[in-house]
């Protein structure tokens, strides 16, 4: 997907950096993801979440806060404030491009900054959390042993991941007065509370009341072994495919007519791991799937191969056909169901660039359940052979292909 590195001006004047990744497409909706307490914009979760987002349509702005990552300012002066500033800056930033935020995506004490910068920016319909706290002071106890110098002294170097921060006193007392149940009662957006039992940093409580706090409609999904960053690569699969299946309910994805020449719209399909083989494959804001190699190829097996995905459309075309046939006829086919069996191995012809000379054997066991005489069985096995992806399977095919601008 398209991503652009872009600089907007944050609340206190700083110059802030920004990547914004964009559909391979039209865009649908926009969202803003705010990052975890002095983390950036380019942590593992981010950039799946992105990654999956844009592929549906939806445009991800993601920057670093004030004084963090390759943003300019000192974080020392920044505060739970100064984050919520920055959100509503961002959003601004948005808004000048034609494209205000319709959803909000924050991650840990990025969770509880667009909690409560959801009152400042007016288009966004829909709000997701994960692992964030319901108390911006719960972070306070990354530097707990520092407090007495914090306040004593006005600020103190602390290590948080193993990095050097300076934490003001003023950061201190805005978290300590920030309050976040009235911002979440008056939300008027859509929540979707994302959190992992195990969670050892923000207890899995903060999202209980969060969540008891909102008013409807909101839903709370678990994200079961996954550690407080989402770090692993299926947990940030996972949170992913949730939020992007729970948006479509809350902001409008209408997506453009289909082109010419292709009257079922465009398949696109999108690496998602460079690392590995997985896809993703879109079709309009609506349809995804995930296709992959098996473990034992290399890939992470999150999906079917790509011959599975073949074998799929045999199978699926095959039960269709036969349905509308009985249906028609007003036959008792009470169900339908059909086993594809494909004797290669799509891993191994990639590697090998395959067989010419090769013809393809699938197999196709058709089961059919319901008061049907042998006369109607063995004309519906007839019509099996007439389903189009048979057709175009059996025949020469052309496969025209071009890169792409």
């Amino acid at each position: 997907m398209p991503s652009e590195r872009i600089t907007f001006t944050g609340h206190d004047g700083n110059d802030l950096a920004a990547r914004l990744d964009l559909p391979d497409g039209p865009v649908l909706a926009t969202a803003l993801f705010a990052h975890c307490f002095t983390c950036s914009k380019d942590i593992p979760a981010a950039r799946r979440i992105a990654a999956r987002l844009s592929a549906m349509g939806i445009a991800v702005l993601r920057f670093d806060f004030t004084g963090l990552g390759h943003s300019k300012g000192e974080f020392a002066n920044t505060s739970f404030t100064s984050n919520v500033e920055d959100l509503a800056a961002a959003a601004r930033y948005l808004d000048g491009r034609d494209m205000a935020p319709e959803l909000l995506i924050g991650h840990s004490l990025g969770g509880a900054a667009v909690l409560r910068a959801r009152a400042e920016i007016g288009s966004v319909k829909a709000v997701v959390t994960l692992a964030a706290p319901s108390d911006p002071s719960h972070v306070a106890h990354h530097f707990e042993a520092a407090l007495p110098e914090i306040e004593a002294k006005g600020s103190a170097e602390v290590q948080l991941a193993g990095r050097p921060f300076r934490i003001g006193k003023g950061f201190v007392e805005d978290i300590r007065a920030a309050k976040l149940t009235p911002a979440i009662a008056g939300l008027k957006a859509a929540l979707l509370v994302l959190h992992a039992p195990r969670d050892e940093t923000v207890g899995i409580d903060n999202a209980t009341e969060i969540f008891l706090a909102a008013k409807h409609p909101k839903s709370f999904v678990t994200l079961d072994e996954a550690d407080h960053l989402i770090t692993r690569a299926e947990d940030a699969e996972y949170a992913a495919e949730v939020i992007a299946v729970w948006v479509s309910h809350y902001v409008p994805l209408t997506p453009p007519a289909p082109p010419p020449g292709a009257p079922e719209g465009v398949v696109r399909v999108t690496e998602a791991d460079p690392d590995g083989f997985a896809q993703d494959i879109q079709l309009g804001p609506d349809h995804h799937a995930v296709a992959d190699e098996p473990t034992s190829y290399g890939g992470t097996d999150r999906g079917m191969s790509p011959y599975g995905f073949v074998s799929a459309g045999l199978g699926a075309c095959t039960s269709m056909t036969l349905r509308m046939y009985a249906r028609r006829k007003g036959w008792p086919l009470d169900g339908v169901s059909v086993d594809i069996c494909h004797d290669n191995v799509h891993a191994q012809d990639a590697d090998s660039g395959g067989s010419a000379d090769k013809v393809d054997r699938f197999k196709r066991r058709i089961r059919l359940t319901g008061d049907l005489s042998a006369d109607q069985r063995a004309r519906l096995l007839e019509i099996a052979d007439r389903c189009p992806v048979h057709r175009t399977l059996e025949s020469t095919s052309q496969i025209e292909t071009e890169l792409a601008d």
